[in-house]
């Protein structure tokens, strides 16, 4: 089996990065070095900042935290910021020219958990999703490189594909901080209210409701496979492996008939591996036969 890369141990956004056990890390080790230090910043920068809310003791101090995150990206662009993942991390805005109001976005979509925990229907949670996890996808896409601006649609429509995956995955969770990211019509809808999600009801209703939003993350995993053209596939194969292993964790909710209420979905080490090596090698497969 595939063995990570040490971390270094004088390098701030490796250990974070190293120390999270996200998904999204497997597809890292694809890139090429000045890539995967680039990207590898990216992430300890939006894992500080998605970790602001849930970490603060309050919601007057994760203000003044956020504050101190807004401010540390314009000195990114502006001058000297203070914190040793942001002054890494303006390195690598001005290599690959990220445009600051990326990062400005994924703040305010961290900010949002601090006043808004309900979501009446899917346009609202859409600009949630868009701010937390698209940005963070067009971000990785500068990184990566590409040619044909469609690109941007693909990197959009995979966050979202990972958002709504997420909430599948954390409506326990969620809904024990006081969230509920399943928009309100279709609960409505499916006839599941409040009051049986904050109780844990484990019903068909319930199913129809979470098969529906997991048929809705598929669209969007769809569309973003659509939109890869040929020429910038070289360069998205990391972009495509994150894809692949997270859809395996979509697929595993899905074929526990989504109860989420007694089961924690996780994928093991050695399954994001095997993924991550068979999407890597199908991959250039493909590539080299079209070379051909």
């Amino acid at each position: 089996m595939a063995k990570r890369p040490k971390t270094d141990q004088g390098n701030p956004s490796e250990q974070i990065t190293q120390s999270s056990g996200s998904s999204f890390t497997y597809s890292f080790f694809f890139l090429p070095k000045k890539k995967r230090e680039a990207i590898t910043r990216v992430y300890a920068f939006c894992r500080l900042a998605d970790n602001v809310i849930d970490e603060a003791p309050s919601p007057s101090q994760a203000k003044e935290k956020l504050a101190f995150w807004f401010q540390e990206v314009d000195l990114c662009y502006s001058g000297h910021p203070a914190h040793p993942i942001s002054r890494q991390l303006q390195e690598t805005i001005r290599e690959f020219k990220i445009p600051k109001d990326y990062f400005l976005e994924l703040l305010r979509g961290v900010e949002m958990d601090l006043t808004q925990h309900r979501y009446e229907t899917f346009t609202d949670l859409y600009e949630y999703c868009y701010r937390v996890a698209s940005v963070v996808g067009l971000i990785c896409i500068e990184i990566f490189g590409y040619q044909n601006p469609i690109v941007r649609e693909h990197a959009i429509h995979q966050g979202l594909a990972f958002q709504l995956t997420n909430i599948l995955r954390d409506v326990k969770v969620d809904s024990g901080l006081g969230r509920i990211y399943l928009p309100q019509e279709d609960m409505e809808k499916f006839k599941y209210n409040e009051k049986s999600l904050l109780e844990e009801k484990f019903n068909p209703e319930f199913q129809a409701l979470m098969r529906f939003e997991g048929q809705r993350a598929k669209g969007f995993y769809q569309k973003a496979k659509e939109s890869i053209p040929l020429e910038d596939r070289p360069s998205l194969i990391a972009s495509e492996i994150m894809g692949a292993i997270y859809y395996r964790l979509l697929l595993k909710i899905e074929e526990n008939e989504y109860n989420v209420f007694h089961h924690t979905f996780r994928l093991s080490s050695f399954q994001k591996v095997t993924i991550a090596l068979g999407t890597w090698f199908r991959l250039k497969l493909g590539l080299e036969k079209s070379d051909q």
